[in-house]
């Protein structure tokens, strides 16, 4: 029986803390979070920041003795659970044979050129390869860890899990969010997140240029900012898509998820850089028709196309727009699509079902005994590579 789990993390924030929170209500105090560094400011500003913090979080940096207290933890806890934390901290744990958890966005994700790197290379060794006979497993946050760690080796071999990371599950029922859109007379299509380079908003503008050319209509939105902003908005304005267009600026997680309750179709553009890309989830959860890009981790745990969501190939506006006139066309089909990936998340892939699953899954491997869960969070990551998808 599992009595005491502890997550080990680089700060605490709005990503991880349902999750925790699900933790905590099953364990109570057998449950702590410690958190190994302050939080850069401008993860603060761009809203990560939690200002209520929880009884379990162990702010093992502002003092020797949380510190000692942390490293107590780590030898003592039933599970241990390592996200980008200090490897000293679970070194004595891996020595003494017990259950950690590696919780892990693809470690390749700029390119298998990084295990060619001296430092780098060592560093994969030491984390991965050399503990690959010990009781350590990956939480895969992403379709393509698993591949990635079978490069490095065959580190973590039939010992990778999905998993992801778990917003707040939607509070309105699917019913109430629909009927709420019906309210519009036009199709609302969103898309949120930082105005960089990785994330490729351009490429849902030029998409909207390709069904604003077929005479399908829509409203395009933008939530956020960042230094593309000034690119995408003269973008904008030279496709003359402008006046369905609107850029609402910087948002909180609070408030992008309210601007998804509204919207009916929401976009995930982003390249492979985008590990696992929580937008999807959250779009997912919120009853809309996701159309995501088909290598952000996510992607394909997640969406199963044309059921749950649509996936477009990375990087072209034209099966970007292809997925959206699928969507436009047959208004009946998005809302099936938005309700069927509400379902989804309601039943599977939400912080509670997460939580009890690791506790669940740790206590047979804890007594030897192989474990994987049939659909959704701990069940078994298979071998995936990023051009899997064929249209």
């Amino acid at each position: 029986m599992i009595r005491s789990v502890t997550f080990f993390s680089n700060y605490f924030n709005h990503h991880q803390r349902a999750l925790c929170d699900e933790l905590y209500a099953a364990l109570s105090e057998g449950f702590c979070f410690v958190e190994t560094e302050p939080m850069e400011e401008f993860r603060s500003r761009m809203g990560w920041q939690v200002d209520d913090i929880p009884p379990y979080v162990l702010k093992s940096h502002e003092s020797p003795e949380a510190k000692a207290r942390a490293y107590e933890l780590a030898l003592s806890s039933d599970v241990v659970i390592m996200g980008t934390a200090p490897e000293d901290f679970i070194r004595q744990r891996l020595k003494e044979d017990k259950l950690t958890f590696r919780y892990s966005e693809r470690p390749l994700k700029e390119g298998r050129w990084k295990i060619f790197v001296p430092y780098l290379a060592k560093k994969f060794y030491v984390n991965h390869i050399s503990n690959r006979q010990k009781p350590l497993y990956c939480l895969c946050a992403g379709a393509f860890v698993a591949s990635d760690y079978r490069f490095l080796m065959n580190s973590y071999k039939d010992k990778c899990y999905k998993f992801g990371y778990f917003p707040f599950p939607e509070i309105r029922s699917i019913d109430e969010i629909m009927d709420a859109r019906e309210k519009r007379d036009r199709i609302k299509i969103l898309w949120c997140g930082r105005f960089i380079k990785l994330k490729r908003a351009d490429l849902v503008i030029k998409a909207c240029r390709i069904l604003a050319d077929k005479g399908y209509d829509f409203d395009l939105e933008l939530v956020g900012n960042g230094e593309e902003e000034e690119h995408l908005k003269e973008l904008c304005d030279s496709l003359k898509l402008s006046d369905r267009t609107q850029f609402t600026g910087y948002m909180s997680p609070s408030e992008v998820r309210g601007k998804m309750e509204e919207a009916d179709i929401y976009v995930c553009t982003s390249n492979k850089l985008e590990g696992w890309g929580s937008v999807i989830y959250e779009g997912l959860s919120a009853g809309c028709a996701t159309v995501a890009t088909s290598v952000a981790g996510a992607t394909p745990f997640l969406i199963e196309d044309g059921t749950t969501g649509y996936v477009f190939r990375s990087g072209s506006e034209k099966s970007l727009a292809h997925k959206l006139e699928l969507c436009l066309k047959d208004k009946e089909h998005m809302k099936d699509i938005g309700r069927a990936a509400y379902r989804q998340m309601a039943d599977h892939w939400n912080p509670r079902e997460a939580a009890a699953r690791l506790i669940e899954v740790s206590g047979h491997l804890i007594k030897g005994e192989s474990c994987f869960m049939d659909v959704g969070p701990m069940s078994k990551a298979g071998i995936l590579y990023e051009d899997w998808y064929r249209e």
